[in-house]
């Protein structure tokens, strides 16, 4: 492993860690060089199927997009950083069951309403009125009514 601040070859492992599901490898490093410190991560390469776009351009599945429209969505909510691994987790593994080489960028955001519903109400409507594109008021008092506890 090169190190990323001098770019040495000649790097050790110092320490290693694995998450509670056992699916990701933390390493310490430490460069023989330069002396700095740095953390690398091992997790298995599953292939996702590509993404379809709605003009019909296709793209790479990428986790950081996801991650980035999730914490958006939960921006100063009480959510934890566990939960939205979880959920991205979960998110991801129900691509991979579909058994498609491609999907709609529709079906990932229906997942990740499932997901945000379920995580925190807020997020969902947040999420929710950039996704469906809210056109009036009674649209979006429909979401709110979705998530709303109901009244006996």
């Amino acid at each position: 492993m090169k190190c990323p601040f001098c770019g040495a070859d000649d790097t050790a492992v110092v320490d290693t860690r694995i998450n509670d599901e056992g699916d990701i490898v933390r390493r310490r490093r430490s460069c023989k060089v330069c002396d700095k410190r740095f953390t690398t991560y091992e997790r298995a390469e599953i292939r996702l199927p590509q993404v379809v776009k709605k003009n019909g351009s296709r793209t790479e599945y990428n986790r950081d997009k996801l991650r980035a429209s999730l914490e958006l969505a939960l921006r100063k909510r009480p959510v934890s950083t566990e939960a939205v691994d979880a959920a991205i987790s979960g998110i991801e593994e129900k691509l991979m069951l579909l058994g498609e080489r491609e999907v709609s960028t529709q079906q990932v955001g229906e997942l990740v309403m499932r997901e945000l519903k379920r995580l925190d109400k807020v997020a969902y409507i947040r999420f929710a009125s950039v996704y469906r594109n809210f056109e009036d008021v009674d649209a979006f008092s429909k979401a709110i009514r979705e998530v709303s506890p109901r009244k006996k």
